[in-house]
């Protein structure tokens, strides 16, 4: 019997062999495209989604996902989906012993699976809470350069057949990009805030140096100023008499003797509220958060003073700033430099979100009674009529990955008000749909004794 093949047998095979060539040929062009594209892209989120796209698209996948560690919780977090399903996966969280995501977080060892529903260790709840049926799943490793365990990475429902080894290999080797990419956009966001750190020490030095004479300079005009209507009052009494031109000089003067004291104050305040407004700033990029100075406040007195103070700003962009509130005098045990800063920045960040037109407007509302949130609460919500957010940003708006909007924008005044709330034992609640308008809720509670939550 001849070995030999035949011409028809021949042209198979070769056939074959050319499929299989271009086939990996596909493959490492996406593996030279997504390499190229990582290395050019700055946002983790648009980085990310490019190359889970880029890896659904080449091994012809329905959905995938990244979960990433969050030790501050001790969770995995969906932090990254892209799928049918992605607005109602995101943010999900899972402990770090649940799961496919889980077992292969702990283990590092990459799992395959042509019939999950098969596999006890799957999280079945988690695609019957959105909706979404997985059938094949291919769940590897996420892991720092140092082999550090940072998440895992989910790709799943291969539209034809079930995930080959050259499909797994090629997932294998986008896990491991991915990853990389993560930390090192870790690392350059750490040296950029550490860059922001330095110069905000710097400009915070200058501008000690700078209110310091302005300080001790109307500290003397006030010894001065007092000296001076010391003597004066000295001479009128010393007289005995009604001396004309030293009454019309105590007159003329009378005026400025009722108002210098309080402009002096006014300067001393300022000097002193500048330079704790940027040890505040400092402390917020830091991630630091100085102790409230709880003391029972009239609220609505701060709010009149934002207000009164951003509706100028407002004014120039043709933005109404305008108070409302449910009682007369809503008082709380609160932080009143605290309060203020937060509703600076509610109201601040508002205005600039808001084009000719729009309006802004703060609403305080108090209830006294009751348990916490629901009762012993103190609302502050700043409502505007600006475009709303995209879900993109709102998403991660009081998270350590808020995304300004603002060209060089840092995200700062949201870090201030998260702060400010959490120091306070608060909430916030954010509502913004693109169009429409947004409508930021802080709520605290009114007396610090009772408030369990």
């Amino acid at each position: 019997m001849s070995n030999e093949l035949t011409r028809e047998e021949l042209d198979s095979q070769l056939t074959k062999l050319i499929r299989e060539v271009d086939e990996q040929r596909r493959r490492l062009d996406a593996v030279l495209r997504i390499a190229c594209e990582l290395g050019c892209i700055i946002k983790v989120k648009d980085l990310v989604k490019q190359a889970l796209n880029t890896t659904l698209d080449v091994v012809e996948a329905d959905a995938g996902s990244i979960l990433l560690f969050n030790p501050d919780k001790n969770k995995l977090v969906f932090e990254y989906v892209v799928g049918p399903k992605e607005n109602e996966l995101t943010g999900m969280e899972l402990d770090p012993n649940q799961g496919l995501a889980g077992a292969t977080y702990m283990t590092g060892n990459t799992s395959v699976y042509d019939d999950v529903s098969r596999e006890q260790t799957h999280l079945k709840s988690v695609g019957e809470n959105i909706g979404y049926v997985t059938v094949s799943m291919v769940t590897v490793a996420l892991k720092s350069p140092d082999r550090t365990p940072i998440g895992s990475m989910q790709i799943l429902n291969k539209r034809s057949g079930g995930f080959s080894e050259n499909d797994v290999k090629l997932i294998e080797i986008m896990a491991a990009q991915i990853a990389v990419a993560i930390e090192t956009a870790k690392l350059n966001e750490q040296a950029r805030l550490a860059m922001v750190i330095r110069f905000i020490g710097d400009i915070s030095h200058d501008i000690k140096n700078m209110v310091t004479p302005a300080m001790s300079g109307a500290d003397t005009l006030k010894i001065i100023a007092d000296d001076c209507y010391a003597r004066l009052e000295s001479c009128i009494n010393g007289t005995g008499t009604c001396d004309p031109q030293v009454m019309e000089m105590a007159e003329s003067m009378c005026e400025l003797r009722d108002i210098y004291p309080e402009m002096i104050e006014m300067i001393t305040e300022s000097c002193e509220a500048v330079q704790q407004r940027m040890a505040e700033i400092s402390a917020a990029v830091k991630g630091i958060v100085s102790k409230p100075n709880f003391e029972h406040t009239d609220v609505l007195s701060i709010a009149k003073r934002v207000v009164g103070m951003l509706a100028a700003h407002g004014q120039k962009k043709g933005v109404t700033v305008s108070l409302e509130s449910d009682c007369d005098e809503p008082k709380a045990v609160i932080d009143p430099k605290q309060i203020y800063n937060a509703m600076y920045n509610l109201i601040f960040n508002a205005i600039d979100a808001c084009s000719d037109g729009a309006s802004v407007t703060l609403h305080i509302h108090c209830t006294p009674d009751g348990e916490f949130p629901n009762g012993n609460c103190l609302v502050i919500e700043c409502r505007d009529t600006g475009p709303g957010m995209p879900e993109h940003v709102r998403t991660k708006l009081f998270t350590d990955q808020a995304i300004s909007t603002k060209p060089m924008g840092t995200g700062l005044g949201t870090r201030i008000i998260k702060n400010v709330v959490d120091a306070h034992d608060g909430l916030i609640e954010l509502d913004s749909e693109e169009g429409k308008g947004t409508s930021i809720r802080c709520t605290i509670p009114v007396n610090r004794a009772s408030s369990v939550h």
